[in-house]
């Protein structure tokens, strides 16, 4: 770290006075005490490994570990091939090495070089310095390879490989490797090694022996040949087992890719845990993904590092592995559980696109039909009727598709059929409850126990660990381990339309009573609420989040005071919630770096000076999504045009609808606005870029028309009657 870093280590010590003091304020705790860790960690790789790949009579010794051990899916997170979105074996490897997604040169996967070995037992990595160079040039994560290695070697410790995949994982910062063998019979005595990492290449290998197609990815392995491969590998594993000393702790993980498409993949632990007790049995977790059963390859890393008692250097992604509370579970339900973890991304990594194209065809073609319907009275007032419960369905169907995850869907024959029809009864049974209560006769009635449902049931998710949003079609889904815990990107942008929304619709039943004082004082505790849970890093976690939804809230708070809202304004509370999630981040950062969430890492990563390139990979990406994405795209400009060129503009109805609503329930003017500055400023800020928007919208249009729907039924015509015909003239007869 430089100087500079040093400067502001020093300021922010002056200015917390005691370190250690502000952390027991802050989090309650005390500093933890530094524990004696075991001497040896063995990581043991099986790249390719799936849940589905074992069985109490085929894999004897992994079936061992599991009912030892605490297990958990794997989220293999690395630099890609170019063509592919999968792991090679060689990026897994070496994303253990650092600690950090990592990736090599080439098209395609390709197996590890054979290491160099000397005289000394040792060995070296050939072509090390070509792969340091492609990852600080090619790859944004900028990761250190050989980390892991040199940790344990700078410590005094011996490290000891056992294959080429191993020896990349093993090695220190300029490709060495204190001790290597082909084999684990060739390392002899293993006690004298602090870590020992060991390859077992069976799946890997058979996979990248297969034929490849157009992108150089090879074939998919028959299911024997799979089978035979697995059993290979469970031999191997037991040879290893049998030759550990005792007191050591079994690091086992699936870190790559054997398949022609990514996967969830196996990860054990098995011996002392970095808290000293035992590891299992039951379920892995880890606070990188606060999701009981899933942790990444990044953990593992973190895990031996803590294990080894050298801590977590700063910046780290991975946090260590900690065993969950046993829950009886037996290894065949634990087994069965991963497994079906796994097919739920499979199946909604395939659902997903066909998903959206239908859901954006849909909302394209609701919009025609629901514009005919209010400028050109088609099919009168039933079709008018009718256009405002198809309206209410459609606000109901974004928040339908976190809730469906309550229902096992990607379990059924027909799965994209499945999340369908699940999401639209759900979106249905919503819909019935807004349109069938006393709530229904006033005009934002509906509209605001939709965007309730919304707003409480998203942010209920985020207080209880997010699980509606993990493997959700419009959520995260672990594969791709973009992120695990908190709101999303999408999810964000439904909960604070439903937020801004609910709120307006609330303040208007207040103030219809005439209670204005307690509909601003609850708008403005609530809309605080909301923002702070958005950003809180036990809750959402959301850094781009908070400041967008703040603008959001403050310009609805605004508005609905009767004030104006001027750029000075805006300005100031964008500065001020820059403050608040600045804030919030550095609280966050000043826990113990395995207790970090991704708002103290950004934190430790401006310090360090790598700011800029997570800011630079996060623009990237949402230009890519904005540009590439032509369909949100397109979903966002019919959706603002079906807003401002039908509903803002006079029909056949008289005034237009939108005034109508506006005049019946003035407080959506307000809320309206609230949440498209929110969206507008969240795809400025955010890395889903136009999604951001998009999703928003599909909240706050359709509600809208709800409410303008409601407006046109329930207030008179104001078009002009025709003029009749006169019955004479009375100009003067002409001279």
């Amino acid at each position: 770290m430089g100087s500079g870093a040093g400067h502001v280590r020093a300021a922010l010590a002056v200015l917390l006075t005691f370190p250690a003091l502000a952390g027991f304020l802050l989090t309650g705790t005390a500093p933890a005490r530094a524990e004696t860790a075991p001497a040896r960690v063995v990581v043991v790789g099986v790249p390719g490994l799936q849940w589905g790949d074992l069985d109490r009579a085929r894999t004897p010794n992994l079936w061992q570990l599991v009912e030892r051990g605490a297990s958990a899916s794997m989220s293999t997170r690395a630099v890609p091939p170019p063509s592919r979105s999968l792991t090679c074996p060689v990026a897994g490897w070496l994303t253990v090495s650092a600690g950090q997604r990592a990736g090599a040169p080439g098209d395609s996967c390709a197996p590890a070089a054979q290491p160099v070995t000397g005289q000394d037992g040792g060995a070296s990595v050939p072509g090390w310095q070509e792969l340091v160079t492609f990852n600080a040039v090619k790859t944004s994560y900028r990761p250190v390879l050989g980390l892991l290695g040199q940790r344990v070697v700078d410590s005094g410790g011996k490290v000891a490989a056992v294959g080429p995949g191993a020896a990349l994982a093993a090695a220190d910062k300029s490709g060495n490797i204190g001790k290597y063998a082909p084999d684990v019979a060739g390392l002899g005595d293993l006690t004298p090694y602090q870590l020992v990492v060991v390859e077992i290449p069976d799946l890997t290998a058979a996979w990248l022996a297969r034929p490849r197609d157009a992108d150089g990815v090879p074939a998919a392995l028959p299911d024997q040949a799979r089978r035979d491969a697995v059993a290979a590998a469970d031999r191997g594993v037991g040879t290893l087992l049998a030759k550990l000393p005792q007191g050591g702790t079994v690091l086992l993980g699936g870190l790559s890719d054997a398949a022609i498409s990514a996967h969830l993949h196996v990860a054990i632990a098995d011996g002392p845990s970095p808290g000293g007790e035992p590891y299992g049995p039951g379920y892995l977790g880890a606070t990188s993904t606060r999701q009981e059963g899933l942790v990444t390859n990044t953990d593992l890393t973190a895990t031996a590092l803590t294990l080894l008692g050298l801590g977590l250097p700063d910046g780290a992604v991975g946090r260590p592995w900690s065993g969950a509370a046993p829950t009886g579970e037996s290894p065949e339900g634990i087994v069965r559980s991963l497994t079906e973890a796994d097919l739920a991304s499979q199946v909604l990594r395939r659902v997903q696109g066909p998903f959206f194209a239908v859901f954006v065809s849909a909302q394209l073609l609701f919009y025609l039909l629901a514009a005919f319907a209010v400028r050109r009275g088609w099919g009168g007032s039933r079709a008018l009727a009718a256009t405002g419960v198809v309206a209410t369905v459609g606000g109901s169907i974004p928040v339908a598709t976190f809730l469906a995850q309550l229902v096992p869907w990607w379990s059924f024959p027909a799965p994209m059929a499945s999340v369908i029809v699940t999401i639209l009864a759900i979106a249905g049974a919503v819909a019935g409850i807004a349109l069938a209560g006393p709530w229904r006769r006033n005009v934002l009635g509906p509209l605001t126990v939709v965007a309730s449902i919304t707003s409480l049931a998203l942010l209920g998710d985020v207080m209880t660990g997010s699980s509606l949003q993990v493997n959700a079609v419009t959520g995260y889904e672990p594969v791709t381990g973009g992120r695990f815990y908190g709101f999303g990107n999408i999810a964000f942008a439904v909960y604070s339309a439903g937020t801004i929304l609910a709120m307006a619709g609330i303040a208007h039943w207040l103030i219809s009573r005439g209670r204005r004082p307690l509909a601003f004082t609850f708008c403005l505790l609530y809309g605080g609420l909301a923002v702070f849970a958005d950003g809180w890093p036990a809750w959402g976690a959301d850094f781009g989040g908070v400041p967008a939804f703040l603008i959001g809230v403050a310009v609805f708070l605004i508005l609905l005071a009767g004030g104006r809202v001027s750029p000075l304004r805006l300005v100031l509370v964008g500065l001020a919630g820059a403050v608040l999630i600045g804030a919030i981040a550095v609280v966050d950062w000043l826990k113990p770096a395995e207790r970090r969430t991704h708002l103290g890492t950004f934190v430790q990563q401006v310090i360090d000076g790598e700011a800029w390139t997570v800011v630079g990979r996060k623009f990237g990406a949402m230009v890519g999504v904005t540009v590439g994405n032509w369909s949100l795209t397109l979903l966002s400009l019919v959706a603002l045009a079906f807003l401002f060129l039908v509903l803002d503009r006079p029909s056949r109805w008289g005034a237009s609808a939108l005034a109508r609503a506006y005049a019946a329930a003035p407080p959506l003017r307000a809320g309206l606005i609230g949440a498209l500055a929110c969206a507008l400023v969240g795809f400025l800020m955010n890395d889903s870029g136009i999604a951001i928007p998009a999703m928003a919208l599909t909240v706050a249009v359709p509600l809208t028309l709800t409410a303008c729907v409601r407006a046109l039924r329930t207030s008179p015509t104001t078009t002009p009657a025709r003029a009749s015909t006169p019955a004479g003239t009375t100009a003067p007869p002409a001279a």
